[in-house]
């Protein structure tokens, strides 16, 4: 069988951060349909470690109306259509926005998908180590966020009570467990 294809395709709406689109499709079987997808540019998300030490954030996440704890993530605003960074040079602005922090070593974990039923947005889990700090320089949409230092038992106690929700954020921390095995 033969994947979906795209037979036509409409743009919805857009923003410097996503495009929603809906797409006209023929599935395997010759049968029409359709998809609404967003289109989000490719993000990092930062582990940063220090011995049993790591730096999440916590901000106020509009879509859900709850501020959340998460490790550092973004993208490049205004970077749909081919314009985004690399993806190290992402993760080294990113930690350092939001964070402040500097890293001498900055080392891929894995690849995730947000939420491939809807959107096309992938990113890269980075470990970051050899940390030094600095000034944060968040974003305006960024000014409730703080950061805080949490050991690696803290961060589990708080993905097993539902404080951190972020799926990315407990998807990394799997992959963390297991390049750490």
């Amino acid at each position: 069988m033969h994947p979906i294809e795209r037979v036509a395709s409409r743009e919805v709406y857009r923003n410097p951060w996503m495009i929603v689109r809906e797409d006209d499709v023929r599935r395997p079987d010759g049968s029409s349909g359709i998809y609404g997808v967003v289109d989000k540019p490719a993000y990092a998300l930062i582990v940063a470690r220090d011995g049993d030490r790591y730096q999440l954030v916590e901000q106020f996440r509009y879509p859900i109306g709850l501020r959340r704890w998460e490790f550092p993530q973004g993208t490049a605003p205004g970077s749909l259509g081919g314009d985004e960074p690399a993806a190290d040079e992402l993760a080294a602005r990113e930690l350092r926005e939001e964070t402040g922090l500097r890293a001498e070593s900055m080392v891929v974990l894995g690849q995730l998908d947000v939420a491939p039923g809807m959107s096309s947005q992938r990113g890269w889990v980075w470990l970051a180590t050899g940390l030094t700090q600095g000034e944060h320089d968040r974003e305006h949409e960024e000014q409730d966020m703080h950061s805080d230092w949490f050991s690696g038992a803290q961060i589990e106690a708080m993905i097993r009570s539902g404080e951190i929700t972020d799926a990315q954020t407990i998807a990394a921390w799997t992959l963390l467990r297991l390049a750490d095995r």
